[in-house]
């Protein structure tokens, strides 16, 4: 289990957070949703320790990750797939994937599983990262994170110029992870690619939490999301 008690935090002295609380239990997907510049991909950096926290805190199974130092974060369990990917671009599938599972000391076979998942990988291994496709890319990131064999999974808009195929092939892996278990929130613009995977919903205006709703009512009264986010 993911949680954030009232954590704040920002940029310098804009303070973009303001006593956000959340839970993303284990085996489920919760979707953060929200309007441009509300603070999703801040509570993404939060969370991963690449932002202080003014105070609150961030709890993991019970372990206190904010106080980790942004390195251990990951070894304590959390994946992040960031927005634009961020992969080492000159190195290969392979080696992008051996910085994975370096991380938290994982070995052949969940490589082997990851690759599993990835089957296109597998027939790029050897291929550096800047040469796969934008698809292949985000697989590539999202592989990378599953290395670490992660408790909770944090993506920031994984389908972000995707074509239709790609995007049913990451919504297929992430669906899995939920159903091993994995605390997973996830920050997408595409509303009804969210609700298509959610469980839950909850909603982010100017740094600060809304409602917390079950995925099916936005499902059944679509003008819920149209008052948060205007489309």
């Amino acid at each position: 289990m993911l949680e954030l008690q009232a954590i704040n935090t920002g940029y310098g002295r804009a303070q973009v957070l303001r006593d956000l609380s959340l839970t993303v239990n284990s085996g489920e997907i919760l979707c953060l949703l929200g309007r441009n510049g509300a603070g999703k991909t801040t509570t993404m950096q939060a969370i991963m320790g690449l932002l202080p926290l003014m105070s609150g805190s961030i709890m993991l199974d019970g372990q206190n990750v904010s106080k980790l130092p942004p390195h251990e974060v990951p070894r304590a369990g959390i994946g992040y797939i960031p927005q634009g990917r961020r992969l080492f671009a000159g190195l290969t599938v392979a080696q992008n994937l051996e910085i994975g599972l370096r991380a938290r000391k994982s070995g052949p076979d969940t490589l082997d599983e990851v690759l599993t998942l990835f089957p296109r990988l597998r027939e790029r291994y050897r291929q550096r990262a800047q040469t796969l496709s934008g698809g292949e890319q985000q697989m590539l990131a999202t592989a990378r994170a599953l290395c670490l064999r992660p408790k909770a999974l944090l993506l920031d808009e994984p389908t972000e110029g995707l074509q239709p195929s790609m995007i049913e092939a990451i919504r297929q892996v992430i669906v899995k992870m939920r159903d091993a278990g994995v605390a997973i929130l996830l920050v997408e613009q595409r509303v009804d690619a969210v609700l298509s995977v959610a469980d839950r919903v909850a909603f982010i205006e100017n740094g600060q939490g809304g409602e917390v709703l079950p995925a099916q009512a936005l499902r059944d009264d679509h003008s819920i999301v149209e008052r948060y986010i205007g489309v």
